[in-house]
């Protein structure tokens, strides 16, 4: 009996064996599409200038690309309860006891801090208003009024020590120096491949 079993697994291995070869043959031919496709499918059309104003929204380290407006740490402050409190913890910061989704956001500006938020690592002020705008709150990115990234700018750039100013506009947020711009340096080598 083990013996007529013993050969019955062989079979079914040398049936699996030669239909994996068989296949593997197949499908190493080369196949030609034959299907006649229309040169325009019949949908989307070209892109106009206003729908590309709609997305280019980046703003530059000098500023360039800040949208009129302004906003105060008391009204940032409300807003990150409101809609920032979820993702980013009590006030922003590390704590212990609570895991939080997003990072923290507010440290000291110690740039041999452990955790690496805002007022120790980010090199520019206006990348905050840029990323803000973006990419939060992270379940409605890019549902934040300008008012509401400048408020939110104001909070956290004050929480973090970097600068005491109550309002930031598209004037004064390009003057704010953070702690770690020194850090950073442009790329100027010459002589290869160059990406900017």
């Amino acid at each position: 009996m083990k013996q007529l079993a013993a050969i019955f697994l062989i079979g079914l291995m040398m049936i699996g064996i030669s239909s994996f070869k068989y296949r593997a043959t197949k499908s190493s031919v080369a196949t030609t599409d034959t299907n006649k496709w229309p040169a325009k499918f019949g949908f989307g059309h070209p892109v106009t200038q206003v729908e590309i104003d709609a997305w280019d929204i980046d703003i530059r380290p000098d500023g360039k690309g800040l949208p009129i407006g302004q906003g105060t740490v008391s009204k940032g402050r409300a807003i990150y309860v409101q809609k920032c409190v979820a993702c980013h913890g009590e006030g922003g910061k590390n704590q212990v006891e609570v895991k939080t989704i997003g990072p923290a956001l507010i440290s000291d500006t110690v740039l041999k801090a452990r955790n690496k938020t805002i007022g120790n690592y980010w090199p520019y002020a206006t990348t905050l208003f840029d990323y803000i705008r973006r990419a939060m709150p992270y379940p409605q990115p890019g549902s934040l009024t300008n008012t509401e990234v400048y408020s939110l700018s104001a909070y956290l750039l004050n929480a973090n020590h970097v600068t005491a100013d109550t309002i930031q506009n598209a004037k004064t947020l390009p003057k704010v120096v953070m702690p770690a711009r020194k850090l950073f340096v442009f790329d100027d080598r010459k002589g290869g491949p160059e990406i900017k």
